[in-house]
């Protein structure tokens, strides 16, 4: 028994050796000029991350502001097509009123109620009517037909109206069609 209980005595640990990775590790981390390079390395990192971060947040923000703005035109703008095809309405309206002219009774009244009222809602939503006569022509608004000598209207300027013109917003929805004095 006795011979068991000395066997079986704590021996002492031997040492473990470490790798040669494991000692060049200590070591590096044991040196100041290598701490400083990895403090270094550490920092320009950082700032790299931090660069990108900006970035990333004024590349949020623009697309934030991008969003908005197709929102906005997308409300101003939205009404656009279902009002070009209004357009031939409001003509034909006009040239009602003009062949009926030298009437009066109720179907006239019912004419100018009834394009007073589709005016008003065209133009409740951001829809203008351009009537440029006697105005310098404008080839951004409107669209030359003819070009006539005039006496009483200075060159350049709008003579004639053929079609009104149309805007909604600041965007021309229809151009005026003009005859403009030479």
């Amino acid at each position: 028994m006795q011979e068991n209980e000395n066997q079986q005595q704590v021996q002492p640990e031997e040492p473990v050796c470490e790798t040669q990775e494991q000692t060049e590790t200590a070591e590096k981390v044991l040196s100041g000029e290598d701490l400083s390079e990895e403090l270094k390395k550490s920092q320009e990192k950082a700032a790299e991350n931090y660069d990108l971060y900006i970035r990333a947040l004024a590349e949020a923000d623009n697309v934030r502001r991008r969003a908005y703005e197709d929102v906005a035109k997308a409300r101003k703008f939205g009404i656009e097509k279902f009002a070009e095809s209004l357009l031939p309405v409001v003509d034909s309206m006009e040239k009602a009123l003009e062949a009926t002219q030298n009437e009066t009774g109720p179907i006239r009244e019912g004419l100018v109620v009834t394009q007073r009222q589709l005016l008003a809602a065209l133009e409740s939503n951001g829809m203008r009517c351009e009537d440029p006569v006697g105005e310098k022509f404008d080839p951004n608004k409107m669209q030359a037909i003819a070009a006539v000598p005039s006496d009483k209207v200075e060159s350049g300027y709008v003579v004639e109206v053929f079609q009104k013109g149309w805007m909604i917003a600041d965007r021309v929805l229809r151009p005026a069609m003009v005859a403009v004095a030479q």
